[in-house]
């Protein structure tokens, strides 16, 4: 079984599952995304925000391909180019740090440690770039797929709580300390991603 993990591009965005890539609950503040989607045009907004960062930033994603066929992905940013994340309670994401935004797996690949390889694969991209750590804000009443990940999954993986909140704490994980990871928390990260069993879906905003 060949794997790749490609960066994430206009080019191959549309190997993306089809509702990620009309997905901007991320990619725009909550306002401007409920205008995106009833004026129809979620797709054209998520090419611009992609196109953008790459100009500006630099690779923000990652494709995964088995045997060419894609089945996962992973998007991530400074969060100055993540509008929704000012919207949560427990932010501003910290100014050293990626945030991690969403990650995706096609269920029957999953358990095959293709969430590990994905998500090092990132630690390692951010730490050529001078990354000290990646944050993300976990969903404590996480019942299934969405674009904010579970945050017992995260705390399992290494991540630790900056900031407590009963449904949304921000949670951050040191890059320098994925040099030492064990064999029981790459397994971990492996069901971190595993966890989002089906294409995210689009929030109501």
């Amino acid at each position: 079984m060949g794997r790749r993990l490609v960066p994430l591009t206009l080019d191959n965005l549309k190997d993306l599952p089809q509702r990620c890539r009309s997905c901007v609950y991320w990619e725009l503040d909550p306002v401007s995304g409920q205008a995106a989607v009833r004026a129809g045009r979620p797709g054209l907004e998520k090419e611009a925000w992609i196109s953008a960062v790459l100009l500006e930033w630099g690779s923000c994603g990652r494709v995964v391909y088995v045997d060419d066929l894609p089945v996962g992905f992973v998007l991530y940013a400074p969060p100055a180019y993540v509008p929704r994340s000012t919207a949560f309670p427990t932010s501003p994401v910290s100014a050293d740090a990626v945030q991690l935004m969403t990650a995706w797996i096609e269920p029957r690949f999953q358990g095959q440690g293709l969430g590990r390889v994905m998500v090092q694969t990132v630690a390692k991209d951010l730490i050529r770039r001078n990354v000290r750590a990646i944050e993300a804000f976990g969903h404590t009443r996480w019942k299934g797929p969405a674009c904010v990940l579970p945050a017992d999954h995260l705390l399992a993986v290494g991540f630790k709580t900056v900031r407590p909140h009963p449904t949304y704490p921000r949670l951050r994980l040191e890059l320098r300390t994925t040099l030492s990871w064990k064999e029981d928390v790459e397994m971990a990260l492996d069901r971190l991603l595993g966890a989002v069993q089906k294409e995210p879906v689009l929030r109501p905003l």
